[in-house]
């Protein structure tokens, strides 16, 4: 996994894009060693969310256009089989029963702002950048504008998408991309932080409510409310609820089980 570096800091697990020589433009190899590094931070309880950031200046310049050439040169076949592969990524980081943070350190570019987008939290430096400038080199950001669309609203996404202009962090901010801009030398700090805090609630609580987030989006008032209906009644079921009730009323700090 020498493209994908993983570490653990309870209660934060960090996964570094490590390509930094060509911005950690993502590749096949790359895509895939990031899944099994979700994969192995996804059975960890000790894990209360996971950060992703990138090695060197860039957090990620999107889809090595080397690799992209050369699949324009082999099958129909090949081609979906690539794009398949970068889908499950996104909506594996989407899906992540754990918070998932962005640390944005530098330009996060097409498919890299692709991958911020589908994080639940961005904290940016202030230097870094953003954008969709697919269509600048004949290519549309298919995957991406299905997230961007949740993230900022249509008319937003497709202004974005259509124009493939770049935005400064403080843009990014004002429109949904972002949550949080800081100094550069601060952001892993900041980043920690919110881990922390995530680390305070239920860990069933936190993952449910990802859920109930993830499957809100589209639907009517009848099956949406249907929807929060069901994981309302569900959350009062587990343990940590009948915990968290209690340590409230006793005025302690709860200890939660996860179930």
């Amino acid at each position: 996994m020498n493209e994908i570096k993983l570490s653990f800091d309870p209660p934060a697990a960090l996964i570094t894009l490590n390509r930094p020589e060509v911005r950690n433009a993502l590749c096949p190899s790359l895509v895939e060693s990031f899944q099994v590094a979700l994969e192995k931070v996804a059975g960890r309880q000790d894990v209360a969310a996971l950060i992703v950031t990138g090695q060197g200046k860039a957090f990620c310049a999107g889809a090595d256009l080397k690799v992209l050439r050369e699949l324009a040169s082999q099958s129909a076949e090949k081609a979906r089989e690539d794009s398949r592969r970068l889908m499950s990524l996104y909506q594996g980081v989407y899906e992540f029963p754990k918070p998932v943070i962005a640390a944005v350190n530098g330009p996060a570019i097409a498919g890299g702002c692709g991958l911020t987008t589908v994080c639940d939290i961005v904290v940016s430096a202030e230097e870094a950048t953003f954008g969709y400038p697919e269509v600048r080199v004949g290519f549309i950001p298919a995957l991406v504008a299905v997230f961007l669309e949740r993230a900022c609203g249509e008319k937003r996404a497709r202004e974005l998408l259509l124009s493939g202009r770049t935005l400064s962090a403080r843009e990014a901010k004002e429109i949904g991309l972002v949550n949080y801009v800081v100094p550069r030398d601060g952001l892993l700090a900041k980043a920690h932080q919110l881990v922390q805090e995530i680390s305070k609630n239920s860990p069933i609580a936190v993952s449910l409510t990802k859920e109930l987030m993830r499957d809100l989006h589209g639907l009517d008032l009848k099956r949406g409310l249907e929807v929060a209906l069901h994981l309302n009644s569900l959350i009062r079921t587990t343990e940590d609820f009948k915990e968290g009730v209690s340590s409230f009323l006793e005025k302690r700090k709860p200890e939660w089980k996860g179930r």
